[in-house]
């Protein structure tokens, strides 16, 4: 434990080298507010808002000592102070952020002269675009490579063309040097006689990877603006952005707000007279699965080998599946995955799981664990929660001796490593 002056809190703990040493020195640890790690303090001691961090080797010891050493002098003048210790995963997202950030404003890359000046020492005093194409290939470094480019801009008589634009943004994008990228897309867009489907599929890929949907939203309508037909978009850059919206699988309130904008862009597509393909309607189908709109899926999937002119595949099926399971419809996701099998395809584990744990939910037990060895001889594995799921409705319908020959069997068969079957026995005991 250890004791702070109330007066001098603030000037200890918001010092310049203090503020550097918590917010930058050690990056990794998570950092509590102190209304969560003051303890047995008055209330005048939290009139103020300051980040405290663990006390570890990172410290000076001298630093330390000294600062102990006047909490000893004054200790009559002190309140009880805790450093809270803690490594929880969870803790201050948005703040750990932030600091990642300013880190890495911190660390940028930087030029190196030496290869820049060696880069461009090859090029002739007149030189072409496709000559400069050449020596921005050669570049492993995207920041010469960015270099050149600026340095080539600045040359009299020199127009870039599609091709040094799409090599600058497309090294630019890989080493997710995003904001330099974003420059050179500006410089672009001012142009409106340079463009291609191609570099604008390049741009809006690495706009979506690095999460600028907004910005990708805003290249995409320049694609559609454009009067010549070599820089409309075609069904890849429809896919590109089927799956940026489709990312974020785990929250379904995000999916569902995402879904419209899907919609309308699938919409906009067929309207254009693109065609779409087994992605896009596959997009169509997990997007309408992930928001909870199965009906929906389930229109999409029957209009496939109908309306347009591709069938559906396995992921097709197994979106599905999992869809109708998670709302309790296991009567329409056995017949789908009957009819899954009578086309040739092998459901995955998600929808042979998910399947497993509906039916075992839903009381069919007998069926629940038909499926189970089914999954297992298709080489299908079933995860502990299916397992547990299955043994824990049998053992609540009374029939303890099924359970354990059950275990036993999927044991005998190693179906189940020796981890896995202790920590089942443990919970069914």
């Amino acid at each position: 434990m250890i004791y702070v002056r109330r007066e001098y809190l603030r000037s200890i703990c918001c010092s310049r080298i203090f503020i550097y040493q918590i917010l930058y020195a050690n990056p990794c640890h998570n950092y509590y507010p102190y209304s969560k790690i003051f303890s047995n303090c008055t209330r005048s001691a939290l009139d103020f808002p300051c980040y405290l961090h663990q006390i570890d080797n990172w410290w000076n010891p001298k630093q330390l000592s000294t600062l102990r050493t006047q909490i000893e002098l004054n200790s009559y003048k002190y309140t009880q102070l805790s450093f809270y210790y803690s490594y929880s995963s969870g803790a201050f997202r948005s703040f750990k952020k932030r600091v990642r950030k300013r880190l890495k404003t911190i660390a940028k890359p930087c030029l190196n002269e030496a290869q820049f000046h060696r880069a461009i020492s090859g090029l002739l005093p007149r030189f072409s675009a496709g000559e400069l194409c050449e020596v921005l290939n050669l570049q492993v470094d995207p920041v010469v490579c960015l270099a050149i480019f600026n340095w080539a801009s600045q040359q009299p008589r020199f127009r870039h063309d599609v091709l040094t634009y799409h090599i600058t943004i497309k090294k630019l994008g890989a080493a997710r040097l995003y904001d330099e990228m974003d420059v050179v897309v500006e410089q672009l867009l001012s142009k409106p006689n340079i463009g291609s489907e191609a570099l604008y599929n390049t741009i809006i890929y690495f706009l979506t990877e690095a999460r600028k949907l907004t910005r990708a939203a805003i290249i995409f309508k320049h694609m559609r603006s454009c009067s010549t037909l070599d820089c409309r978009p075609s069904i890849r850059i429809y896919n590109i952005l089927f799956a940026a919206f489709l990312s974020r699988r785990s929250d379904s309130y995000i999916n569902h707000m995402y879904m419209a904008t899907i919609r309308s862009l699938f919409k906009q597509m067929v309207n254009d007279g693109i065609e779409p393909d087994t992605f896009s309607l596959n997009s169509m189908i997990e997007g309408y699965v992930l928001s909870l709109h199965v009906n929906d899926a389930l229109r999409i999937f029957h209009q496939m080998g109908v309306v347009y002119n591709c069938l559906p595949n396995s992921r097709s099926y197994d979106y599905l599946i999992h869809g109708l399971c998670a709302q309790g419809r296991t009567d329409n996701a056995r017949k789908l995955c009957n009819e899954m099998k009578r086309q040739g395809f092998v459901p995955s584990s998600k929808s042979y799981n998910s399947l497993v744990n509906a039916l075992a939910l839903g009381g069919e037990v007998d069926e629940a664990v038909s499926y189970l060895w089914e999954m297992t001889e298709k080489q299908r594995s079933a995860d502990f929660i299916t397992y547990e799921t299955v043994l824990d409705h049998m053992s609540k319908q009374g029939r303890k001796q099924d359970v354990m020959s059950l275990l036993k069997e999927l044991r005998e068969k190693d179906r189940l490593d020796g981890h896995t079957y202790q920590k089942l026995l443990l919970v069914l005991k």
